[in-house]
């Protein structure tokens, strides 16, 4: 009795789903050590029979129950007996990397043409069900590691992976150069579809990530459409830099414009004048810079625009401009009134003799009939027609 074990406890490591203890011999008196989030599962000529929660037990009739029923063991003594126990890792064990062992087969919805890729990422499991675990998958095996529990779940987990990333891909026209954006949306869809598959075996999928998804590079058809693909939206990405700067140009002028506007209205309320009177001012200055009074017309200046000037430039201008259009108006003798010779006083028009004086006048330069101051020779007046004299 002396050699028989005393103490049962759990020797594994944490990357460790299952582990059975190396031992099978044990008496009514054996100390059984269970550990936080570990379970172990009793085991008699290959059936499961109790299961124990973390603490320590003793291997006694009352703990034992349905041992008892298989063989008859005695209470109070140290009888031996032969047993099996699996301790049962059911921590969440994260970062369980897999792979597709093989390429995916599609055509690309975007461009149509033919590509093969791979897929890859990890995954995080737990067990659930310890005794469906032990039965259905671990059998007689000592122990259940994550390669032996990956292969496990290979070729279910390849058929899964490359038919959803096909379909999904197909269904929503995803392009080979924009799918690595739809990661999550993968890692999320084929969680979904093998937590079933998991579960059926005591196992509970956690999580599951998409982190690569591997491209053919290098294929030379695929780096002709990898190259399209992305001149695409270079060029996209050149016009829009040229429009906004374009944008930019268009707003630096125009805030230039609203600034010198601004600070010429402010020009204006200092002096005292208008944007009116201003322009009345360029005219006057263009007016003072043609010699006689024809220029006028020349320039296409009408009689009412030079009047409004002459009220916006002041009195002085104004009466000059009008009294140089109204000598136009009115004919050579008012534009420049007759004068005697000898006294210098104003004739009256038409007047043969001075009024002051009585110094006869050139009768032959004026008509005696309407006063007209004739400026060549002729037989006729130009203005009233009668018959020159002399």
């Amino acid at each position: 009795m002396a050699g028989m074990v005393q103490i049962i406890k759990y020797e594994g490591d944490n990357s460790t789903f299952v582990w059975k203890h190396p031992c099978e011999d044990f008496n009514t008196t054996t100390q059984l050590i269970v550990h936080e989030s570990q379970e172990a599962v009793f085991f008699l000529n290959g059936q499961a029979l109790d299961l124990f929660g973390s603490g320590r037990h003793t291997l006694e009739t009352q703990n034992i129950p349905l041992l008892r029923k298989l063989v008859n063991i005695p209470t109070g003594g140290e009888t031996p007996f032969h047993c099996e126990v699996y301790f049962i890792n059911k921590t969440e064990q994260m970062a369980i990397k897999w792979g597709t062992d093989s390429r995916v087969q599609y055509v690309e919805p975007t461009y149509k043409f033919p590509l093969s890729i791979g897929a890859s990422g990890e995954m995080a499991l737990s067990v659930e069900d310890s005794r469906k675990l032990l039965i259905k998958l671990v059998g007689t095996e000592r122990t259940l590691d994550r390669s032996s529990l990956t292969s496990f779940f290979r070729g279910l987990l390849m058929t899964r992976i490359k038919t959803y990333i096909a379909q999904e891909i197909k269904a929503r026209s995803i392009n080979i150069f924009e799918i690595d954006e739809r990661l999550e949306d993968f890692s999320d869809g084929i969680l979904l579809r093998l937590l079933d598959d998991f579960k059926e075996y005591g196992v509970t999928l956690n999580k599951f990530f998409v982190t690569n998804v591997v491209k053919p590079d290098g294929d030379r058809q695929y780096e002709k459409f990898k190259e399209l693909h992305f001149r695409q939206y270079a060029d996209v990405a050149e016009a829009k830099l040229k429009q906004q700067t374009e944008v930019i140009f268009a707003q630096t002028e125009a805030e230039k414009t609203v600034i010198e506007s601004q600070a010429l209205a402010q020009k204006r309320a200092t002096e005292g004048y208008t944007y009116q009177q201003e322009r009345g001012f360029d005219v006057a200055e263009q007016a003072a810079q043609n010699e006689g009074v024809g220029e006028f017309t020349n320039m296409g200046i009408g009689l009412g625009v030079m009047s409004g000037v002459g009220g916006m430039v002041g009195g002085m201008v104004g009466g000059a401009v009008n009294n140089a259009f109204a000598g136009v108006a009115n004919g050579p003798q008012n534009a420049q009134n007759a004068f005697c010779d000898n006294c210098g006083a104003k004739l009256t028009p038409g007047a043969a003799f001075c009024d002051e004086c009585g110094t006869p006048q050139s009768s032959q330069d004026i008509c005696s009939n309407c006063g007209f101051k004739f400026i060549k020779p002729g037989k006729f007046c130009p203005k009233c027609g009668s018959k020159r004299e002399g």
